[in-house]
């Protein structure tokens, strides 16, 4: 087999959920996924690349693997799936090489794993987006690491066992303000009531001991803007978390315009 058609893993982390065996780079994966397949899919694509070597029971990865053949003309088999159920679940973080953020497009952001270093101070709200396998736009005075642990805390009935996700930028008190001055101004998120994000607010502040409040119940991270990602994207589970940093918009405008275009 040619290095060009070498089996790769990737992990489908949004809009759906899945491990995928493939013979396309990353770049033409996404391309696949999202303009050159009759699965029809227009949006935003949020995945990761697996070290090929990863193998877990609950996969039949090698079995997948005997199977990935080019295609007579020599073009590389593009996609196979391996699992479309409890993936994150049963994946292991140390082989999660790296993650890809692709926009409508198709033009694909890498990102490298790297050390969380944000620094959060108490008393504020913090905007959580839950992307898999949960799915919830939520409100939390957690940090993020602490946030991911305790939505996989061991009995959390609202949790999963391990779960990616990201904070969401969101000035509580300027939104506060604007609506108290334009009670009809739309919400920073467009799906979601401006009324119910200020509810759901002072609901919070009122008690302050309160971990977390659901402002949706689907999180559409197609109406989410990429430039809204606060630190980037964190998978956890209950005692460890593998971290994603996001550049910010200046430096991907710089090294990346196509993808910042439509970010």
């Amino acid at each position: 087999m040619s290095a060009s058609h070498q089996n790769r893993l990737y992990q489908i982390l949004y809009p759906n959920q899945a491990l995928i065996a493939s013979q396309l780079g990353p770049q033409d994966f996404a391309r696949h996924y999202l303009v050159g397949s009759v699965r029809h899919y227009s949006g935003k694509l949020v995945f990761a690349e697996i070290d090929a070597g990863f193998r877990h029971p609950y996969f039949k990865i090698d079995e997948t693997f005997a199977e990935m053949h080019p295609h007579p003309d020599g073009t590389p088999k593009r996609t196979k799936f391996i699992s479309s159920y409890r993936v994150l679940e049963h994946m292991d973080f140390d082989f999660i090489l790296k993650l890809y953020l692709a926009n409508s497009e198709a033009q694909v952001l890498e990102l490298s794993p790297g050390t969380y270093t944000a620094k959060h101070e108490s008393g504020y709200l913090r905007t959580y987006a839950e992307i898999a396998p949960l799915s919830m736009l939520v409100l939390s005075p957690l940090a993020m690491t602490d946030f991911g642990a305790f939505i996989t805390a061991p009995g959390n009935a609202k949790g999963s066992p391990k779960l990616f996700y990201t904070q969401i930028e969101l000035n509580i008190r300027e939104f506060l303000e604007t609506f108290e001055s334009n009670p009809f101004a739309q919400a920073p998120f467009a799906f979601l009531h401006p009324s119910k994000l200020r509810d759901a607010i002072l609901d919070m502040q009122a008690q302050p001991e309160k971990k977390s409040k659901g402002l949706s119940l689907f999180c559409p991270l197609d109406q989410l803007s990429f430039k809204k990602i606060r630190h980037g994207f964190m998978f956890a589970s209950p005692h460890r978390y593998k971290f994603f940093p996001m550049p910010s918009a200046h430096e991907i405008e710089e090294k990346n315009f196509k993808f910042w275009q439509g970010m």
